[in-house]
């Protein structure tokens, strides 16, 4: 049947949503109609969309909050399923271990985004000694972010003998610059009074690749497709953000907790 006036008044905004969302492999309503249906529906849309731009804006909108929507769950229930992982008794940590808000931040040593949030969770840390800081490094910009992962596990082991010598080596490592060199970042190292030799060959030890591995893994898990990511409480906030937004994610999570 051929659908009246009314009837294709009554149904633009419903059609609009049912092309694009055939169009995105959402349920293929369309093809639940005639040909002569279909044809109906195509000059109802032409004649609507030229007469009001808007519907397809509106479409277009009400799709992506679905899909915002359904993202959001998706990243609740990755954080509800890895949550025994998000915190390894390994990972390095700043700010207070035994704090009351634990912020889990995802970075690789080579983003320009994450070494511009180094001032900003510097301050948060400073104002709020309630907030614990855990550290994943996941080395995805290539050659030079590996090489930076590994300096600063191995680094982490010698926090025995050089106090400080991973949060000294991190800080090092953060600053823009070129693209670094295996003997550029032993050569850092070294200025830190770190024992070189013993982190030159801890950077290749199995362990060291194990605990990047794993920390990819977890990233995979959670849908972490870039840095920084920002794990805290029950949300995940991707990006450098500002100052803000850190308090305010840190007071939602504390008043959950309580």
């Amino acid at each position: 049947m051929i659908f009246s006036p009314a009837r294709r008044a009554l149904l633009v905004p419903f059609l609009a949503l049912t092309l694009l969302a055939s169009v995105t492999a959402l349920p293929a309503a369309a093809a639940e109609f005639t040909p002569a249906q279909r044809a109906d529906i195509v000059q109802i849309l032409r004649e609507a969309l030229k007469q009001d731009p808007s519907i397809l804006r509106e479409a277009i909108e009400a799709l992506q909050a679905d899909e915002g929507h359904h993202q959001a769950e998706a990243t609740r229930a990755a954080l509800a399923a890895a949550r025994s992982q998000l915190v390894d008794p390994a990972d390095p940590v700043a700010g207070n271990p035994q704090g009351d808000v634990t912020i889990v931040e995802f970075f690789d040593t080579r983003c320009p985004y994450c070494q511009r949030l180094e001032p900003t969770m510097a301050a948060l840390l400073r104002e709020d000694p309630g907030v614990r800081l855990v550290l994943k490094d996941i080395p995805i910009l290539g050659p030079g972010s590996i090489l930076g992962a590994k300096a600063l596990f191995a680094a982490q082991s010698q926090e025995g003998q050089f106090q400080g010598a991973y949060e000294k080596l991190r800080a090092a490592l953060m600053k823009p610059g070129p693209e670094p060199s295996r003997e550029a970042v032993l050569a850092t190292a070294r200025k830190l009074g770190l024992n070189v030799e013993k982190l030159a060959r801890e950077m290749d030890s199995p362990a060291v690749q194990a605990r990047i591995d794993a920390n990819l893994a977890l990233a995979r898990r959670l849908g972490i497709e870039g840095t920084p990511a920002m794990v805290i409480g029950e949300a995940m906030i991707p990006g450098a953000v500002e100052l803000a937004e850190l308090r305010q994610a840190v007071a939602s999570a504390r008043a959950i907790r309580r």
